[in-house]
């Protein structure tokens, strides 16, 4: 086991990563940024490191400065959590070329899940189905209007080193593809520095669903059901539950399965997730996310399944500690995502929390690095924490989850919670009966544009 794990992110998940190492006995190493030296993970931390200025390149993305803090406190392990460094193939390798372990998958899995060119193409050899499209970049017009006549319209435009939306755009007709193109291109090398595209099939009313996958990379991979991330604001997850409403028993055992074999296949290590969209009872494979998730608690909450425990495990070079027939899935979960937004503009709303009071009880639990006098800066991703609740069915949980976001106050600044407590009354969201598009078309019917 490591004596020492330092973590490299902040937030909430920053905290989570923290308690895990705790009851694993394992000392902790905070880094910061100078906006975050107040913060929670900072305080529980048994060491902590000023990594830089409130600018994430020059502090959370500053890998010299990581380095530096891992020689100093002698850490021997990095988790990286989600976001920032989570996915970069270079970062682990530059760690395992300094002796220190990073938890997560290989930097040759990161690099090949990174690029979502390579990855359909692996997903397709490793039996996993695909969304119609491109075999590889559409390098031309000419070539564009060629596939898409092929795959038929509409069709989505995506960049190959996307990620969050950027880069990606529908063309509905013939008359909409140079448009499409021009502007998925311009936006991917903004964001990425790559503006090659790939070309896809759209769908037009899918659901979101994703399988959790651990594996040992010593030939063992497991999946952990799926969960249905559907609600989505501009390809944001909104709303995550587990298991999906909109999936029958056959078709989660067999998408878990063809999930885990794949993994076995690829000799995968750590946490991943396959995310998939599912429409007229078929799966297409959109990505892979070599990381853990921001919705993984929902997870952990229907299977026991302590996933960042178990991650550290991993990491060691330990093999699973399970086999899937140990898997046994109860109840239902939903997990949201409370931001520091205002609820119907969703401007961002940093500052100081005047008051901050969770909710409390049988199957709730509440990840979030915030409280009463903390003041959230304006520098990073809005999300000031995650609320969660656990019961024994769909019906239960959405009941649970009604008193749960009833009970919650955070004063001083703007949040979501508002949102979530109009959405849990919608018929749709009782019956489970939405997509990918239901929140942006609620949102525009509800609130404006």
């Amino acid at each position: 086991m490591f004596d020492k794990i330092l973590i490299a992110n902040r937030g909430e998940i920053a905290l989570r990563i923290l308690r895990a190492c705790k009851e694993l006995g394992i000392a902790t190493v905070a880094v910061h940024s100078t906006a975050d030296e107040d913060a929670m993970h900072v305080k529980l931390a048994d060491e902590s490191v000023c990594i830089g200025p409130p600018k994430a390149a020059d502090s959370y993305l500053n890998v010299p400065q990581i380095l530096a803090a891992c020689e100093i406190t002698n850490a021997d392990a990095v988790h990286p959590g989600y976001g920032f460094l989570s996915e970069s193939a270079r970062f682990a390798e530059i760690l395992e070329e300094h002796k220190i372990a990073f938890i997560g998958p290989t930097s040759e899995h990161i690099r090949l899940m990174g690029d979502k060119i390579q990855a359909k193409e692996t997903a397709a050899a490793l039996g996993l189905p695909v969304v119609p499209g491109s075999d590889g970049a559409v390098t031309s017009g000419e070539e564009a209007s060629r596939m898409a006549e092929q795959i038929g319209y509409p069709v989505l435009i995506k960049a190959a080193a996307g990620g969050g939306g950027r880069g990606m755009k529908v063309a509905e007709s013939a008359a909409d593809l140079e448009t499409a193109l021009a502007t998925a291109r311009a936006e991917s090398k903004a964001a990425f520095g790559d503006d090659t595209l790939y070309m896809e099939k759209y769908l037009k009313q899918p659901r979101h669903i994703e399988v959790q996958v651990i594996g040992d990379g010593q030939g063992n991979a497991v999946h952990l059901g799926e969960r249905d991330c559907s609600l989505q604001r501009r390809h944001q997850k909104v709303w995550e539950e587990a298991p999906s409403p909109a999936l029958n028993d056959d078709e989660r055992a067999t998408i878990g399965a063809t999930v885990a074999r794949a993994m076995q296949k690829l000799n995968y290590r750590g946490v991943g997730t396959v995310e998939f969209l599912y429409e007229g009872g078929e799966f297409f494979f959109i990505e892979m996310n070599t990381r853990l998730q921001v919705e993984h608690p929902v997870t952990e909450m229907i299977t026991g399944i302590d996933i960042v425990i178990e991650q550290i495990h991993i990491a060691t070079g330990a093999p699973l500690s399970f086999a899937q027939e140990d898997v046994r899935f109860s109840g239902h979960a939903i997990e949201c995502r409370i931001n520091a937004e205002h609820h119907a503009t969703f401007v961002p709303s940093p500052g100081l929390i005047t008051q901050f009071h969770v909710p409390g009880g049988l199957g709730v639990r509440v990840d979030s690095g915030a409280y009463a006098g903390y003041r959230i800066p304006p520098y990073y991703d809005s999300l000031i924490g995650k609320l969660i609740v656990h019961a024994r069915n769909r019906n239960e949980c959405l009941m649970r989850l009604k008193r749960a976001l009833d009970e919650c106050v955070i004063d001083g600044i703007e949040t979501t919670i508002p949102l979530f407590s109009a959405l849990i009354s919608e018929p749709d969201i009782v019956n489970g009966s939405y997509d990918i598009h239901w929140l942006e078309k609620y949102l525009e019917k509800h609130q404006g544009p």
